[in-house]
Parts: C-alpha cells; sequence; structure tokens
C-alpha cells in the first residue's frame, strides 16, 4: 500500500487471535487502527497498547456482527468519527462442530451472519470508499476447511467456501480499479479458537502462530496473490480435493472430524 500515513486499516475480531496480531502489523507499518469485536475491555487494552507501542491512533468500536445491523452500525460509527477505511480485514468468524441436527439451530445462524452475511456486508460498505481513491485492499479469513466439505463442521466448512469463492470473484471484479483483495486460509491456528470447543478432533494438524498466517498474508498481498494457505503441508493438503474422487475425500475428513463424543461441541471464535 502507497502514502501509508494518515489511513486506516479496520480490523474484525479484533480482540485476540489472528485479529489481534493483524492489528500490530497494520499498526507497526504505520496505520491508524479501527479495532473491532464485542470485548470493549479488550479491544480498549490493544489500544492503549497500540498508541504506546507505535504512536499511532487506535480507535475502538464494540459490536456484535452476528447481527443483521452490525455492519451498518461500525460503518456509520467511522462516518461519524471522520474515518476513511483504506483496509478492511474481515477476521472476526467462528465455528460449530458436532453431528448437525444435535447443534443448537440459532447458534448455526449466528455462524452464518457473522462467516457470511458480516463479511459481505462489511465489504459491500467500505468498498465504494476505495474505488473512490483506487486505493485499499480488503483481507477476508477464510480457513483450509473451505477447499472441500467438512462433515461435522459442515456449516462452518460451507461459510469458509461462500468467503473464499466471494473473494476470489471480487479479486477479479476490482483488477485495475486500485483496490486489492486477498482471501488467507490458515489451517489450525494456535488461538482460543479451539480453547472454547474443548474437542482436538476439530483441530487437524500442527497449529500455525497467528503471526506466521499475519506474515504470509501480507507477503501475498503485496504479490498480488487472490488467495494464500500457510504451511506446506495446509497447501497441498488443501489441493488434495482437485485430484481425488469426492467421496474419499469426505470419508477422510469425515474420519478426521468425527465427534468421539456422542453429544455435539460448539466452538467459538473472536
Amino acid at each position: 500500500m502507497k502514502n501509508i500515513q494518515h489511513q486506516w486499516a479496520l480490523i474484525t475480531g479484533a480482540s485476540s487471535g489472528i485479529g489481534e496480531t493483524f492489528a500490530l502489523e497494520m499498526a507497526s507499518q504505520g496505520y491508524h487502527v479501527v479495532l473491532v469485536a464485542r470485548s470493549e475491555a479488550k479491544l480498549i487494552q490493544l489500544a492503549q497498547r497500540i498508541e504506546r507501542m507505535y504512536s499511532v491512533k487506535a480507535e475502538v468500536i464494540a459490536a456484535d456482527l452476528s447481527e443483521v445491523l452490525g455492519p451498518q452500525y461500525i460503518y456509520d460509527e467511522c462516518k461519524k468519527r471522520d474515518i476513511c477505511v483504506s483496509v478492511l480485514i474481515n477476521n472476526a468468524g467462528f465455528a460449530t462442530h458436532g453431528w448437525f441436527e444435535q447443534v443448537d439451530g440459532l447458534r448455526q445462524q449466528e455462524e452464518i451472519m457473522l462467516n457470511v452475511v458480516a463479511v459481505t456486508n462489511m465489504t459491500h460498505l467500505f468498498l465504494p470508499g476505495m474505488l473512490e481513491g483506487r486505493n485499499g485492499a480488503v483481507i477476508n479469513v477464510s480457513s483450509t476447511a473451505a477447499f472441500q466439505p467438512d462433515p461435522y463442521m459442515a456449516v462452518y466448512g460451507a461459510t469458509k467456501s461462500y468467503v473464499l469463492s466471494f473473494t476470489e470473484s471480487l479479486y477479479e471484479e476490482n483488477r485495475g480499479r486500485g483496490v486489492r483483495f486477498l482471501a488467507i486460509c490458515p489451517g489450525a491456528t494456535e488461538t482460543s479458537f479451539f480453547d472454547v470447543v474443548n474437542a482436538e478432533e476439530a483441530s487437524v494438524g500442527k497449529r500455525d502462530t497467528p503471526e506466521h498466517v499475519v506474515e504470509v498474508a501480507m507477503k501475498a498481498l503485496q504479490s498480488g496473490k487472490c488467495y494464500a494457505v500457510p504451511g506446506a503441508s495446509n497447501y497441498w493438503t488443501a489441493q488434495l480435493a482437485r485430484f481425488l474422487p469426492r467421496r474419499l475425500i469426505l470419508r477422510v475428513v469425515g474420519g478426521m472430524l468425527r465427534p468421539r463424543q456422542q453429544s455435539s461441541k460448539v466452538q467459538a471464535g473472536a
């Protein structure tokens, strides 16, 4: 990104994990940051830390993006504070894990609202301003779960497939218009994401660090990629669905994610 001074980056799910790391990275580059999550207390602590470390502005907006009016509220708050967002990082999201019919239906609806509807609406609201200045970027956090169906995490996998497809489509639409798009697709990452679910079968493979995920995302954005998968093993695993029969992929993934207990569990994120 050029002319970083006085530009703003907005990060959702910024209270911990990958979102917090993105916020620190953008601030270290000289961006002012808008921190969005439900936990206002955590955001205030992070904002104070960022302003102390990097001498940039850090604004806090506490909001629940699983609510239909959440994106509009955030956009309106930015307008009130005279903030023009140049980089949008849609990181907030969570997953459910378990037998589909046993997982709470309202919780799965919230999952779709946050992982799909909020990402769509946030992008729709903030993209016109970026296009007007012919300068901006949107980073959407997808997952390796996007590359194949995910039995026992059916809704999560479907939402992350949406994020990947949505981002790639807008990448092509906006080539030559000054706004870049990237879907970052991490595998299991060392965050509080898995502490809540308390189901090791939902975490596949060696866990990455948020710092590495963000590092890969920033390099991929600069090189003009439309998506990136951190970690060589994650990348090649994601490509298997292109070459193996889908029924075989389903059996393999289903075997890895199958709940070890009969009762379903819910996995939550930032």
